[in-house]
């Protein structure tokens, strides 16, 4: 009976591997990758071909559809309401990612410099870990204009009560703070796994130099950090122009469109007018436009290079 065996591969030499051991081990690997993927392509990438096909067809559910070539994209230039949304949903960007970007940086320095403790880690994440419908009706309770904790304080104080939710000055405003509390935290702790990944040597060698804790922080923490803020920069981006959530539990687009964010539109012309023909469109927008932005940073970050040596 023949026998098959290893043969012995020559002192400091590498044994080469099978191809048919190869062949079990990607096997393997596909196996295990199996359910990601078809969800990932159920869920994912099959929706996202029908509502690109939708997008380019008159569609309600209840009929079959219909195919109207770019009748919707052009509808879409002239609507005055599609601008509007997209103008409130670039301002409510810019707020949400600017002081959330900046402030979970602070944080993530002072639990690198300062404190390592996994119990402030956990407390700085905790509001990340209450889903965004929950976290926006508390928030909606606390700024009520009648009985908001937060108003009662300021009518304590003298002062005249601010509807933050209700007034168009403010509501975007108070709704970039919800989201920026809520997301602060995980933020930091991204920004804090990139700042413990910088050898500390670095530092040394510059106090050694006799930099402070400012000049060390301006030329040695963030030009290392670049990769990992490009990074952060992407998510918490791509995520703030995903807000839907915390406007239709708060505002509903209101008041007089001032919080209507380019989602809330998009689920306001397809589920509640019936209209995914060109809701599909809108999403078809929202999805070029993402990918745009996420390239421009990408680029402008150059955040596939490392100044670590």
């Amino acid at each position: 009976m023949a026998t098959e065996s290893l043969a012995i591969a020559p002192k400091g030499k590498k044994r080469q591997r099978r191809p048919r051991q190869l062949g079990r081990e990607n096997l393997a690997g596909w196996l295990f990758a199996a359910p990601a993927i078809i969800g990932f392509a159920a869920f994912f990438v099959w929706p996202a071909l029908r509502g690109a096909y939708f997008s380019f067809t008159k569609y309600n559910l209840l009929t079959a559809p219909e195919w109207v070539g770019l009748d919707n994209y052009t509808r879409m230039f002239a609507d005055e309401v599609f601008w509007n949304a997209l103008g409130v949903t670039v301002y409510y960007v810019l707020l949400n990612i600017g002081f959330q970007t900046i402030l979970a940086l602070g944080v993530a320095v002072l639990l690198h410099r300062l404190t390592q403790s996994l119990v402030i880690r956990g407390i700085a994440l905790l509001p990340y870990m209450i889903a965004n419908v929950i976290a926006a009706l508390v928030w909606f309770y606390l700024f009520d204009y009648q009985i908001g904790p937060i108003n009662e304080l300021i009518a304590w104080l003298g002062l005249d009560r601010v509807a933050f939710l209700g007034d168009q000055a403010w509501a975007i405003p108070t709704i970039a703070f919800i989201n920026v509390w809520r997301h602060l935290g995980y933020t930091a702790l991204l920004i804090f796994a990139g700042l413990q990944m910088i050898p500390r040597d670095v530092y040394e060698a510059g106090a050694i130099d006799g930099a402070g804790e400012v000049r060390m922080f301006r030329s040695i923490t963030l030009p290392l950090l670049r990769p990992i803020l490009a990074m952060v920069l992407v998510i918490t981006v791509t995520g703030a122009f995903q807000v839907f959530d915390t406007v239709a539990v708060t505002t509903g687009g209101g008041p007089v469109n001032a919080t209507r964010v380019i989602n809330y539109y998009i689920y306001d012309v397809a589920f509640t007018r019936g209209d995914f023909g060109y809701g599909s469109a809108l999403a078809v927008a929202l999805f070029v436009l993402l990918a745009v932005f996420t390239y421009i940073q990408l680029r402008a970050t150059r955040a596939n290079q490392t100044d670590l040596g």
